[in-house]
């Protein structure tokens, strides 16, 4: 009788060698975190432009160019600095051999951001076409890729072209599938580059991005002056900028980075800053505040550059514990710590006109504690019991908070009703996809206090399963996502979430996790082929592409929609939109406009936009009755 195979034998056919392209196509979330369609901002496509960024910046730190121009367009990425240029003899083995680059030799780049080489071999090898050429001293060499395998034979020539480097690349669609650039991810991303490097140019999509003053005018954008509680604290050091305030809102706010890479995820750096602020703080009032009195409502940034820095991951999220910095081996914590808690204390004691404004802050922080304090007990008493048997939360197996990659992924559904919370909840992911169902429409809370977040027990219990309460230390889902029904009730119900996150969690939506849940409006079949479409273009290219009459049927909710149907919503092709803060918005006044006391500016505002929706629902009335006839 034959030996049946074991299929989980172990022996040398096991053992697979892959090449550094096949590597990064097969597991490309170790080199560029997730792939994602462009609707988070830490999505791969952003990772993409980043890495190739970043060698320009990597250049202009070093004192070689002052201008970067970028292009940007649906498919196509186009990055062209004036440094030094790659050397010719190596254009292509810079961008397509592992452990090759000028990033190893600590005198060419002493505090670069990219220190492992690998980068640009990632996005070459990610990407459907790939093109690099570099100009050094009337020389050109141009090199072009296919998913990382060179197409040509990269030949040189003469060029009148100024020095530096040229880099082309379109993100292959199959791996970033249904991929698209959000414009405001973008903006940020390069007003950070130019706020971190003050004296750079950057000329992107013809609009001008410059800094003279670095994080000053990093806090000057993200803040409103009449919101501020004194002027903006800005000292610099060798190899470390701060800059910090109070304003009025909820929560703490930090923009945080390492040799120009925005850490998001914080880390060691960050911890130090806050640190740092709370020691100045006791020691110059003299006083043992509660460190989460001082802290409450700042708004602060730090940039430190060091040599080989240890990020957490390939994506530079997060400044791991054991980096030094280059005086002497003083540990990151102690030289951040030292240095602000030393720089705010003179400050202080320099101006002692903000520093009484800063102590008004701080009591102010300690009286509105202390007054939710007794509710605040027993809102959590609540909340513990109903966590035990929580109905409203159908939670999953992996979260953000924890050490585990798929926690990464993770994601919570804020539904509306039963019927719409049982068809997500029976098609979800239950690995990495929660559900919490909303009673009806919550409590419109702007101007309110954040008491109400523990007397209202359906905010109190949210607050409990996304674990903000202290901050976003403890976030549990990467991916906060509003799920209601496209229909005036839903978008009511849309708009009293996101007024809650914005009042009492700002840093919230400003880090990037809340969105809104698109659903497909149509489905188009026939006999064949079933398209869902989520807009009307969509549905008139459809019924164009089926032909002879398909059936259309328009969801008007998302109760509406099988389960079986639904898992195809939220899966891999999952269709989420970002709730997004312009930079030129004033929060205060955006949330007063739509949610404060209604007045005659609203009036006109909801009627001049109604007259245009109504219109276009006429208008697909009227089709659709020529359709079915």
């Amino acid at each position: 009788m034959a030996k049946t195979p074991d299929v989980f034998e172990y022996n040398e056919s096991s053992i697979k060698s892959l090449d550094w392209r096949e590597h990064i196509r097969l597991r490309p979330g170790m080199y560029i975190g997730k792939l994602g369609d462009g609707s988070a901002k830490d999505d791969g496509i952003y990772v993409l432009v980043k890495e190739v960024v970043d060698n320009c910046i990597d250049e202009h730190m070093m004192g070689y160019g002052k201008n970067i121009d970028i292009t940007i367009t649906d498919s196509k990425v186009t990055v062209r600095d004036y440094g030094r240029g790659i050397p010719l003899g190596k254009v292509v083995d810079v961008v397509s051999k592992i452990n090759t680059g000028a990033k190893y030799d600590s005198g060419a780049f002493q505090k670069s951001v990219g220190l492992n080489g690998v980068g640009t071999k990632a996005v070459n090898a990610l990407s459907n076409y790939f093109k690099v050429q570099a100009f050094r001293d009337g020389q050109t060499k141009l090199a072009e890729f296919k998913k990382g395998v060179l197409t040509a034979d990269p030949k040189p020539g003469k060029s009148d072209e100024k020095n530096g480097t040229l880099v082309v690349f379109e993100p292959d669609n199959a791996m970033f599938k249904n991929y698209h650039f959000i414009p405001e991810y973008l903006d940020d991303l390069m007003w950070n580059y130019a706020f971190l490097n003050a004296g750079l140019v950057i000329n992107y999509n013809g609009n001008k991005f410059f800094s003279k003053e670095g994080l000053l005018d990093l806090l000057r954008q993200k803040t409103e002056p009449e919101e501020l509680r004194y002027p903006i604290i800005h000292f610099k050091g060798n190899d470390i900028e701060v800059a910090l305030t109070h304003g009025n809102q909820y929560g703490e706010e930090y923009y945080s980075f390492v040799n120009g890479q925005n850490t998001t995820q914080g880390g060691t750096h960050l911890a130090a800053f806050r640190e740092g602020v709370v020691k100045a703080v006791r020691d110059y009032y003299k006083k043992d505040f509660d460190a989460a009195d001082i802290r409450a409502s700042i708004i602060g940034a730090i940039a430190i550059r060091v040599q080989e820095p240890v990020f957490e991951s390939q994506t530079k999220t997060k400044l791991g514990s054991i980096s030094t910095s280059p005086e002497g081996g003083v540990t990151i914590k102690n030289f951040v710590g030292e240095f602000v808690s030393k720089e705010l204390e003179i400050y202080l004691h320099k101006n002692p006109i903000i520093a009484e404004a800063l102590l008004k802050r701080i009591m102010q922080s300690e009286r509105e504690r202390k007054e939710i304090a007794g509710i605040k007990k027993l809102a959590n008493e609540r909340a513990k019991k109903a966590n035990l048997h929580n109905r409203k939360l159908r939670d999953c197996r992996f979260h953000l908070d924890e050490k585990h990659e798929k926690g990464q992924d993770s994601m919570i559904f804020i539904t509306e009703g039963d019927s719409a919370s049982g068809s997500i909840t029976k098609s979800r992911n239950v690995e990495i996809q929660a559900v919490f169902s909303l009673r009806g429409k919550p409590l419109n809370c702007y101007g309110l206090t954040k008491k109400v977040v523990y007397e209202n027990e359906e905010f109190n219990l949210l607050q409990h399963a996304l674990n903000i309460e202290d901050g976003m230390d403890g976030l549990r889902y990467d991916k906060v996502i509003i799920a209601t029904d496209a229909d005036v009730d839903g978008m009511h119900i849309r708009l009293l979430l996101m007024t809650f996150f914005l009042q009492f969690f700002p840093d919230l939506v400003k880090a990037g996790h809340v969105f809104i849940l698109e659903t497909p409006l149509f489905r188009v079949r026939n006999k064949k082929e079933t398209i869902y479409c989520y807009s009307e273009e969509e549905k008139q290219a459809a019924v164009k592409k089926l032909g002879s009459k398909p059936e259309i049927t328009r969801f008007k909710g998302l109760g509406e929609i099988s389960p079986d149907e639904f898992g195809k919503f939220i899966g891999e092709n999952i269709r989420l939109q970002p709730v997004l803060l312009h930079k030129d918005s004033h929060l205060q006044k955006v949330l007063e406009f739509y949610m404060g006391k209604n007045t005659p500016n609203r009036q006109e505002f909801i009627i001049g936009n109604l007259r245009i929706e109504l219109d276009k629902v006429e208008n697909t009335k009227e089709e659709e009755i020529v359709e079915e006839s």
